[in-house]
C-alpha cells in the first residue's frame, strides 16, 4: 500500500492536482520596473530599451545595428507622441547611428557608450557646405557617433550617463597623417531645429564633441567634456551657423576652445550666408592650457552676432576671449556681451587677431576684409596672468567698438613688461587695471554706457522645459 500511495502522490504532482501534502509551485516574483523623471523640452508618449532590439552591453559586442533598428523602429511614433529609447547600465560599443524627429535619447548613469574603432562603423560624408573641404583632409569627413540631419525635436540626454570616443586612435591616425577623411564628432546635428543636449559626461572625443550646425532652438545644458589637454582639435561646444542657442552649466577640459563659435570657411561660408546669432553662453567652467574659454572664429565667414556670455570660469587656459579672424574670411564678428568672468592663470586675458589660421585653398578673396566691432567686455576679475590683453587687427581695417569696463587683471611674477599689445584697433576702457594702451583710453567711471549687457532675453530663454518620466522592464 505504501508504494500505491507514493505513485498516487506522485501523479497528482504531475498533473498539477491539488491534495492535502503536496507543495505547491511558487508563483513567479512580479516584474520589477525601473522608473525616473527627466528634464526635457517635450516628453514622450512611447519608450523602449536598447536591448529589446538586441543591445548587448558587454563593452565588446557591435551595438550599431542595434541602435539603428531601434531608431527605426520608434521612428513610427513620430506623429503619435514621439517616442524614447533607453540605454541601461553597461558599455555600448557602437559605431555612427543617426537620430530621428521627436525623439529622445536616454542614457542610464550607468552606461557608457563605447565609439567603436572599425572604420567600416564610420560612413564617410560629404565636407559641410560652408567649409568646402574636410578639416582634416581635402576630402569628406567620418560621419559623427550621433549624428542627425533635418530634424525637429531631438533630445539627447541622461543621468550624466558617458560617450567615450576612444579617441586616442583617432588622434594617433591625425598625428601620423594617415587620415583619408576627417575625424567623427561625438554629437553634431545639422538642418534641425528644438534640439537639447544634456545632461552628459562626453570622453576623449576623435576631435569636436558637440556641434550643432545649420540649426536653430538649441540647448545645451549640464555637460561635462573631458579630454587630454593635449589631444588635437577636442573643442568642447561648437555651434556653428547656428540661431537661437543656449549653453549652460558646463564643464569642460579640453585641448582646444572650449566653446568655439563658428559660421564657415572663407568663400564657402561667405556664399553659403549663415551666421551664428542669438548664443548665451552661462556658468561655464574651462580648463584649456592650449586655448580659449570662448572662442569667436577663425571659421566666421557667415558672421557671428549677438554673443552674451556672463558668469565664466577659466583656470589654467591660455585666454578667456579670443576672436580669430583673417582677410579673406568676409562677414562680420559684432554686437559680444562678456561680464561676470573670474580668471586663474592665464596667458592673455584678451586676445584678438586679423592674421589667424589657413585657408580651405587659394581661391579665397584677399579683398574680403572682417567686420569686427561692438566688443564689450565688464565685471572682470583675473589672476596670475603673463600678459592683459594682445589685440591686434588688420591695417586700414582696424578693430572697433572695443569697450573693457571695472576689469582687474593681476600680472604674474614672470609677466610681460608690456602688459598690453594693441595695433589697428579703436575703443574705450573705464576702470580697466593695469592701464590699457593708448588706442583704449579710459573715460572715468562716470561715463555713462560702460559697456551694458543687453537687459531682453532670447527667444531660447523663454522655452519652457517639462518634467518627463520613462518606465521599463528590468
Amino acid at each position: 500500500m505504501k508504494s500505491v500511495f507514493i505513485v498516487v502522490v506522485v501523479a497528482l504532482i504531475l498533473r498539477g492536482g491539488d491534495s492535502r501534502g503536496v507543495t505547491k509551485a511558487k508563483p513567479k516574483a512580479p516584474k520589477k520596473f525601473e522608473s525616473f523623471e527627466y528634464s526635457a523640452m517635450n516628453c514622450r508618449a512611447h519608450s523602449a530599451s536598447l536591448t529589446e532590439f538586441g543591445g548587448v552591453g558587454d563593452g565588446k559586442t557591435s551595438n550599431t545595428k542595434a541602435f539603428q533598428t531601434a531608431i527605426s523602429k520608434l521612428s513610427q511614433y513620430a506623429t503619435d507622441g514621439g517616442a524614447q529609447l533607453f540605454v541601461p547600465a553597461g558599455k555600448w560599443l557602437t559605431g555612427s547611428f543617426s537620430l530621428t524627429s521627436h525623439f529622445t535619447l536616454y542614457l542610464h548613469k550607468d552606461s557608457v557608450l563605447l565609439a567603436s574603432q572599425d572604420l567600416n562603423e564610420w560612413p564617410v560624408l560629404k565636407a559641410l557646405p560652408s567649409y568646402g573641404r574636410g578639416r582634416d583632409a581635402a576630402a569628406g569627413r567620418y560621419s559623427s557617433l550621433i549624428f542627425g540631419t533635418n530634424l525637429t525635436d531631438v533630445i539627447v540626454t541622461g543621468e550624466n550617463g558617458t560617450i567615450d570616443g576612444q579617441g586616442e586612435f583617432w588622434w594617433q591616425q591625425f598625428h601620423k597623417k594617415k587620415l583619408k577623411y576627417t575625424r567623427p564628432y561625438l554629437i553634431e546635428i545639422m538642418f534641425s531645429s528644438d534640439i537639447q543636449i544634456s545632461n552628459l559626461t562626453l570622453l576623449n572625443s576623435p576631435s569636436w564633441n558637440v556641434h550643432p550646425v545649420y540649426s536653430s532652438n538649441i540647448i545645451v545644458q549640464g555637460i561635462t567634456i573631458i579630454a587630454p589637454i593635449s589631444s588635437p582639435n577636442t573643442d568642447g561646444i561648437n555651434p556653428d551657423s547656428c540661431t537661437n542657442t543656449k549653453i549652460e552649466d558646463c564643464y569642460i577640459v579640453s585641448g582646444d576652445d572650449c566653446v568655439a563659435v563658428k559660421s564657415g570657411w572663407d568663400e564657402y561660408g561667405i556664399s553659403f550666408g549663415m551666421p551664428t546669432k542669438q548664443l548665451v553662453i552661462r556658468r561655464l567652467t574651462c580648463i584649456s592650457p592650449y586655448s580659449a574659454t570662448i572662442a569667436l572664429g577663425s571659421e566666421m565667414s557667415g558672421g557671428i552676432q549677438d554673443v552674451r556670455a556672463e558668469d565664466i570660469v577659466a583656470i589654467n587656459t591660455e585666454s578667456a576671449v579670443r576672436i580669430k579672424t583673417a582677410v579673406g574670411r568676409g562677414a562680420y564678428v559684432k554686437d559680444i556681451y562678456v561680464r561676470r568672468m573670474t580668471l586663474h592663470t592665464m596667458k592673455w586675458a584678451f586676445w584678438m587677431t586679423g592674421n589667424y589660421g589657413s585657408h580651405a585653398d587659394g581661391n579665397y578673396d584677399k579683398n574680403a576684409f572682417p567686420e569686427i566691432t561692438g566688443i564689450n567686455y565688464r565685471d572682470v576679475v583675473a589672476e596670475n596672468v603673463t600678459m592683459a590683453a594682445r589685440l591686434e587687427g588688420i591695417a586700414d581695417h582696424p578693430f572697433t567698438g572695443i569697450c573693457m569696463s571695472n576689469v582687474t587683471i593681476g600680472l604674474a611674477k614672470k609677466a610681460k613688461k608690456q602688459p598690453w599689445t594693441c595695433t589697428d584697433i579703436q575703443g574705450i576702457t573705464s576702470g580697466v587695471t593695469p592701464t590699457p594702451c593708448g588706442l583704449l583710453p579710459d573715460q572715468g567711471t562716470d561715463k555713462p554706457g560702460g559697456c551694458d549687457f543687453p537687459t531682453d532675453d532670447i527667444p531660447i530663454d523663454t522655452v519652457e522645459i517639462k518634467k518627463c518620466t520613462y518606465t521599463s522592464n528590468v
